[in-house]
């Protein structure tokens, strides 16, 4: 974003993403004017005490003269605030959303013939928190951010928008959003799913006394844990984006179908090739990319993006005695706040970790 020019953005909805987002500008261009309307009066009291906002609309209308305009509320309200954008929205505008699923609302700016305004954005990130109270400054910082263009939109405009994304810190990635929604069912949605499954698995084979549910808190929770998501979400999620998800879901149940048969067979290469196979693509997947599963005793805090920032807070936790296992920058923080990622060999250090950083004023998020 050109900085020596007066920009004005606005968002629509301040929950956890938009809120983030707009926290985020505010830091990084304090000069920009940012409008913010939602109907949930608290978040919007909050932004303005803040000083994220620079001011509450009570109307869509009054965003005539934005810049950028970020569709952050549940989809079929971005979807019916559509034909007053459309009637307001000056030709140089960009429109965007941060949807994970993007079939719906492609279709909407499609029918409102809104194409060379839209580009649509997803960055990958999320909390187990949700409403403006969650959103931070640093939530979209060195995290993926899908860009996902179509073909009607301007060249120019893609270019800014993608410097705009890199402005705030986050990694932009350009896909088409067809390629897009099949990513996300894949890396996302399927796994959603999958881990539902298993819980309910577990729950309907658990007896009264509830030993199941006391033996599966250690490793089994971990896998599990996005099974805890708000399923109200989800249900939205699945519906918006059912072609890929079950396709995904049939091409697992294939998997299964086969591993059922290399049991009963007894073949036993069958079997070691299902789990080599596996263990070889995990491995591949780089220590700095994270997915929707996590592992025992890991910490996340949240860092400056700055020099030495990170040797900072690995020197607090070696000068304490602590043995660190690992570390990483978190790109896809989707299901998880924090980003950097501290590993350790056991609980307890990853619990004297967290001590020790919070006696230096880190955020820290404890797993």
């Amino acid at each position: 974003m050109n900085t020596k020019e007066h920009f004005s953005i606005g968002f629509i909805g301040l929950g956890l993403i938009g809120g983030s987002i707009a926290k985020s500008i505010r830091r990084i261009f304090p000069d920009t004017e940012i409008l913010g309307y939602d109907v949930d009066q608290e978040a919007l009291r909050l932004a303005l005490d803040d000083h994220t906002l620079s001011k509450t609309v009570t109307s869509i209308e009054a965003m005539h003269n934005c810049d950028y305009i970020f569709l952050c509320a549940p989809v079929h309200y971005n979807i019916a605030y559509l034909p007053i954008l459309k009637r307001i929205m000056k030709d140089s505008c960009i429109l965007t959303d941060v949807g994970s699923v993007k079939s719906d609302i492609y279709q909407a700016i499609h029918d409102q013939q809104l194409d060379d305004y839209f580009i649509g954005g997803h960055p990958m990130v999320g909390s187990e928190r949700s409403g403006y109270e969650a959103a931070h400054d640093r939530l979209v910082e060195n995290a993926y951010y899908f860009v996902t263009p179509s073909e009607a939109v301007a060249d120019d405009k893609v270019s800014a928008f993608r410097t705009f994304i890199e402005d705030l810190g986050a990694i932009p990635i350009l896909y088409s959003p067809e390629r897009h929604d099949e990513i996300t069912a894949y890396i996302s949605h399927i796994p959603h799913v999958i881990a539902s499954s298993l819980v309910n698995l577990v729950a309907v084979q658990d007896d009264q006394n509830g030993m199941l549910k006391q033996l599966a808190a250690g490793g089994f929770k971990d896998i599990t844990r996005i099974a805890s998501s708000n399923p109200v979400v989800w249900e939205h999620i699945l519906l918006s984006n059912p072609v890929n998800i079950v396709k995904g879901l049939q091409t697992f149940r294939n998997e299964i179908d086969t591993m059922i048969d290399a049991i009963q067979s007894e073949d036993a290469r069958g079997i070691y090739s299902f789990f080599d196979s596996a263990k070889d693509y995990r491995n591949s997947i780089p220590e700095h990319a994270t997915g929707v599963i996590r592992v025992n005793y890991e910490v996340y805090i949240d860092i400056p993006d700055v020099p030495n920032a990170i040797a900072k807070a690995v020197n607090i936790i070696g000068d304490a005695g602590i043995n660190l296992k690992n570390i990483g920058i978190t790109h896809n923080r989707e299901d998880n706040e924090g980003v950097l990622r501290l590993s350790f060999y056991d609980n307890d250090s990853a619990i004297a970790a967290a001590e020790q950083l919070k006696q230096h004023q880190y955020t820290v998020y404890e797993r």
